[in-house]
């Protein structure tokens, strides 16, 4: 009978986990809709930022007719930018109650709220396709409502998640990268080295990691690369303590006496021979600190020094309407908190699920 080896048991192990494996497609899926959001979006301009203020603050289900006017510019768009990154020239969109078309003009009344008639317009356009496109009327409908601005709301939620996840991996990698090259040269070399990177972790450590990331960000300037490489940088503490107290209780093993002997570099016996053998508790750290990542863009974007306007955040989407929750329309601020709360809950269990399955004293 052939033995399985420990990755397939954990993977057998895993496997068994409901809410693990719920978790995995939840991330899935979300992790599909960052990447194609603006080919989901129904709004699919740059930032999903199509403002109408005549339908701000609508409930889900609205719907209402829409004039597209087409923007001939929009052609010169690249297909594959627009895909990824939205319409940098969308067509022009207006709210209307009543429309008529009369020779090579369109006549519309503008959408108002009850009780106030709208103004009555009129839009040339011409007759020869190949000149100017011509507009034409839709009916669109909000499935999930518009903001304060009148913007699509499941477009900015779908546009958003984009944000929220990509932090995540940027931070994490960043966390990567520094706690693991840290914490293996003070658990492996010890004494002094341990000393100098010990002390800089519990510097580090003491500080309260939102006002450190505050901090960074305002050296580096408000932005979003900014705010990704600021979250990265607060959070290689967690991964350092564990990959040194990891690499200090494994560098005394006998295959590591074996690598000396044979006269193998330390950097070959930490990349090759210690690494692998330690990766449980990391990936384990490493998917909390995902969800830790996605907290704080949303603190930061709440507090205004996030990602900047007009680009799409949960956090700001929730600070944007807070106020909301005591006028009678608390789904404005609801909904991306939920999203939120859903996204960070999925990668906690994702992460409890990993290290029961990595456990080998299960």
């Amino acid at each position: 009978m052939q033995k399985q080896g420990l990755t397939s048991l954990a993977l057998q192990k895993f496997k068994r986990s409901f809410w693990g494996i719920f978790s995995f497609w939840f991330i899935v899926l979300v992790a599909f809709i960052s990447v194609f959001a603006y080919v989901l979006a129904p709004d699919s301009s740059q930032y999903a930022n199509q403002m109408h203020l005549s339908i701000h603050s609508k409930s889900p289900g609205f719907s209402v007719q829409m004039l597209v006017v087409p923007n001939p510019l929009n052609e010169n768009q690249h297909l594959f930018n627009r895909l990824f990154f939205g319409d940098s020239n969308p067509a022009i969109e207006i709210p209307v109650s009543t429309h008529r078309f009369d020779s090579n003009y369109v006549y519309y009344t503008e959408y108002a709220s009850e009780r106030v008639k709208g103004l009555e317009k009129s839009i040339k356009f011409s007759l020869d396709s190949g000149s100017l496109l011509q507009p034409f009327i839709t009916q669109k409908t909000f499935f999930l409502g518009t903001d304060k601005y009148g913007r699509d709301l499941l477009s900015r939620i779908l546009v958003g998640a984009r944000i929220s996840f990509s932090i995540g991996f940027v931070a994490v990698f960043i966390s990567l990268l520094i706690g693991l090259f840290l914490g293996s040269v003070a658990g492996y070399f010890g004494g002094k080295w341990d000393a100098l990177i010990m002390w800089v972790i519990n510097v580090t450590w003491s500080i309260p990691t939102l006002l450190l990331v505050i901090a960074i960000t305002l050296a580096l300037g408000k932005g979003f690369w900014q705010v990704f490489i600021a979250v990265g940088l607060t959070m290689w503490v967690e991964v350092a303590r564990i990959v040194r107290g990891q690499v200090m209780s494994v560098k005394e093993m006998q295959y590591v006496t074996a690598a000396r002997a044979l006269g193998f570099t330390d950097f070959r016996i930490i990349v090759k021979h210690i690494l692998p053998n330690i990766l449980a508790p990391v990936i384990v750290i490493s998917a909390a600190n995902f969800a830790a990542a996605i907290l704080i863009e949303s603190g930061l974007s709440f507090l205004g020094i996030g990602a900047q306007p007009p680009m799409s955040s949960w956090g700001a989407m929730i600070k944007d309407h807070y106020n909301y929750i005591i006028l009678g329309k608390p789904y404005l601020a609801l909904i991306p908190g939920i999203c939120i709360m859903s996204l960070v809950m999925a990668f906690m269990i994702i992460g409890n699920s990993l290290r029961d399955a990595l456990d080998v004293k299960a």
